[in-house]
């Protein structure tokens, strides 16, 4: 077995974050689900449909990123992941009434974001 790159050793701490990232958004939204917290409205349809599209979408991000290592890949998903950003935040400093979900809910939600993000970084930019 040949030894990796730091490169790809790189690509692949940064797949496995977001693999972990995705395994917990998952159970989240399980979690969620189970306690009726998830939205039902007649647009978004069955939650169980979209809890297996977000599983296998967090899936092939994990595999392209640990078989593909593409910078430009991970640059992208590194952009739509730092999305969630703003609403998190908003949730865990600005909501007036919180809601199901207290402020911790969103601070952990920032922090596995950040973590994922920082991974995420180093495979794309630190050449």
């Amino acid at each position: 077995m040949e030894a990796l790159t730091l490169q790809q050793a790189k690509f692949r701490q940064a797949a496995f974050v977001y693999l972990h990232v995705t395994l917990l958004y998952e159970y989240a939204a399980y979690a969620m689900w189970r306690a009726g917290l998830l939205p039902t409205t007649r647009f978004a349809g069955p939650a169980w449909i979209w809890l297996i599209i977000g599983g296998a979408v967090g899936f092939a991000v994990f595999l392209a990123l640990l078989r593909w290592q593409n910078v430009w890949f991970a640059r992208v998903i590194w952009v739509f992941h730092g999305l969630r950003l703003p609403s998190l935040i908003h949730g865990a400093f600005f909501q007036t009434e919180h809601g199901p979900y207290p402020p911790s809910f969103y601070l952990t939600a920032i922090v596995v974001v950040m973590v994922n993000l920082w991974m995420l970084a180093r495979a794309a930019w630190d050449l």
